[in-house]
């Protein structure tokens, strides 16, 4: 089995004693990425087998995650975790930080744990102790996705935790090896013959297909076009699908997508329902949204993050500090509008793209 696992993440293990939790955690991730109750139990009492530590073993444990997912570090738990009320901290820990939660369930033999517990130096905790986890756990295995957690892998012998590896992998929204150069370009709302246009500015080879609806092919020196959503026709998603499937495009959601979507066929829904919420580019430099994001957000994905990119907030552009240029759309106004680091090109009665890292805008003249 390969488990995968996204990026940023908080990976709870769960497993009676004696499941091999911690040798688990030991072989796959670094040893600063894995945060045990035990460790934190001696930390707090000196005393790994202190039991009246822990109460407080865990106040540190949930702030250690806590302070490691703030800062963008896959974060993983090593405890028992074998009740929904273990877990709930740890699963509002997760939705605080934005990022997912990944159980991992070491569902082993009981005999075979409590002959690991016996071998064990030091306290063990018995067969009945055990047995209450084991239960307690197999209670919850069909619940957990219901309880919050983005995935659950499940290893039941000691040749399937063996064999077990783990990838990591990068969220929809983080590009930052993709280094450009980017043509960005705002809300299309169905405009087709004016994306046309724009597009063949920008350089990008157009045509007309077998509909006599435009197609465009990849830019000769290799630019990437990145859409902010909100394509607005079957034409426009049909042209850009065309164009990210041949590695000329990418593209970020936008709040009018989803309904775009209930609309079409497949394909052409499934890409709009797999759009990211926004994407970081050209080594965290730039962001490109539909409609805003702020500095703590950028590089995270869960339903508040994307709810923040549709719509954004007032005077969020104002507040911005961050280190990333952020070009977004969402409000047409009269003219693009740069505010410290932010670009909004989304222009009334006109297609506009910001080039980058020139930095240079190229419109067409579209109403909508």
């Amino acid at each position: 089995m390969t488990i995968e696992i996204p990026e940023l993440s908080l990976v709870v293990l769960i497993g009676p004693a004696g499941a091999g939790k911690s040798t688990f955690a030991g072989a796959r991730f670094k040893p600063t990425e894995v945060v045990s109750s035990d460790a934190c139990r001696a930390l707090v009492a000196d005393d790994e087998d202190d039991q009246s530590a822990t109460p407080a073993a865990f106040e540190v444990l949930h702030l250690i995650a806590s302070l490691r997912l703030r800062r963008r570090k896959l974060t993983v738990v090593d405890a028992v975790n074998a009740r929904p009320g273990d877990r709930r901290p740890l699963l509002e820990l997760a939705a605080e930080r934005d990022c997912a939660a990944v159980a991992v369930v070491l569902d082993l033999p009981g005999p075979l744990c409590v002959e690991r517990d016996r071998a064990r130096p030091g306290r063990t905790v018995g067969s009945t102790v055990i047995e209450s986890q084991r239960s307690a756990i197999g209670r919850s295995l069909s619940d957990l996705r219901d309880e919050g957690f983005a995935a659950v892998h499940v290893l039941r012998s000691p040749e399937e935790v063996a064999a077990a590896k783990v990838r990591r992998v990068p969220l929809p929204v983080n590009r930052r090896w993709e280094r450009g150069p980017f043509d960005v370009i705002g809300p299309v709302r169905g405009r087709g013959e004016a994306l046309a246009a724009l597009l063949d500015r920008l350089g990008y080879p157009v045509g007309r297909g077998p509909d006599g609806g435009p197609v465009a092919a990849a830019h000769p020196s290799g630019r990437r076009a990145v859409f902010l959503g909100e394509l607005g026709s079957a034409g426009a998603v049909r042209l850009v699908r065309a164009l990210a499937a041949a590695g000329a495009a990418l593209t970020v959601r936008g709040d009018g997508d989803e309904e775009l979507a209930a609309r079409l066929p497949e394909p052409d829904a499934a890409f709009l329902r797999g759009l990211p919420s926004h994407l970081v580019l050209a080594r965290g430099d730039l962001v490109a949204v539909h409609a805003g994001i702020r500095t703590d957000l950028q590089g995270r994905d869960s339903p508040r993050v994307t709810e923040f990119c549709l719509h954004a907030e007032p005077d969020w552009a104002a507040a911005y500090r961050g280190r990333a240029l952020v070009v977004h759309g969402h409000a047409p106004e009269p003219s693009p509008r740069w505010v410290g680091r932010t670009a909004g090109i989304d222009v009334e009665g006109q297609l506009t793209a910001l080039r980058y890292p020139e930095r240079e805008l190229v419109s067409v003249s579209g109403e909508f």
